[in-house]
């Protein structure tokens, strides 16, 4: 599943060319050119096809400018402890101004960790606050992996799930929230992408084998908000295409019936 990472990554790099970029990631193109998928170019495939992976790069973009904000604000409020959970190509322990004594954990197989370690190294990249990989695969033991590297339960994290969700099944989600909340101080920050309703169907013609579609097996909940209040979470929920307006990249096609709020979401720990 890794190498979806490298295609965010492709995504990012196309959106820190454009002028009025949501946000800029100088690493992404180092990253995707590594894995093959730069320089970019429109894949083959039906208008049909090509506007849904528009769509889906449409929704890394935002969502990227989403978590961004969200990190900025949890730091603002004090939490210096953050941990990316199947972290991928992510390059926020790079490209982010944190505020110092930040820590930030990223979490995932050995796989993708060394892939970016050989990447980083060529690129002579320096983070910007203390950052620590932790390869462990998410369906082990990654909360004792992860206070072995130095996690401290006691005080505030803010958590970061981006992307992830969508391929993990009801019961590994379940899973992930409860040992996220078994290491989450009060006023810990939470952001997460869910698959929007009826995506897995919108998409089943792309889920050719090997295709990131073929992974996806997870929805967001009718009700995300009591979901996450059953988990000890106070949760904000927004849209897709709210974010996008709000970020001056309104969607110029109608909203789906099925569209509600969920996609995006912030919590704080109770």
């Amino acid at each position: 599943m890794w190498a979806t990472a490298v295609g965010v990554a492709r995504v990012r790099a196309l959106e820190s060319e454009r002028e009025d970029a949501l946000f800029h990631d100088p690493l992404a193109r180092a990253f995707a050119a590594a894995g093959g998928l730069w320089p970019a170019s429109p894949p083959p495939g039906d208008e049909a096809a090509r506007r849904r992976r528009l769509g889906v790069a449409f929704s890394i973009v935002v969502r990227t400018r989403f978590l961004d904000d969200l990190l900025r604000q949890a730091t603002a409020s004090g939490v210096r402890q953050v941990v990316l959970l199947g972290a991928g190509m992510d390059s926020r322990a790079f490209r982010t101004d944190w505020p110092e004594g930040t820590r930030l954990f990223e979490v995932d197989t050995a796989a993708p960790l060394d892939f970016k370690a050989s990447v980083l190294r060529r690129e002579r990249a320096v983070a910007r606050c203390e950052r620590i990989a932790v390869a462990v695969d998410l369906r082990a033991d990654w909360p004792g992996a992860l206070a072995a590297a130095g996690h401290d339960p006691a005080a505030p994290t803010v958590w970061i799930a981006e992307g992830l969700l969508i391929y993990l099944p009801e019961d590994a989600v379940e899973l992930l929230l409860e040992r996220i909340g078994s290491r989450s101080a009060v006023g810990s920050r939470m952001g997460l992408t869910l698959g929007s309703r009826g995506v897995i169907e919108r998409f089943a013609a792309d889920a050719g084998p090997g295709s990131a579609a073929s992974l996806w097996v997870s929805e967001m909940p009718d009700d995300p908000v009591g979901w996450l209040a059953g988990h000890g979470w106070t949760a904000d929920c927004h849209t897709l295409r709210e974010r996008a307006a709000a970020y001056g990249r309104p969607l110029d096609t109608p909203p789906r019936p099925e569209e509600r709020p969920g996609g995006l979401i912030s919590a704080v720990r109770r």
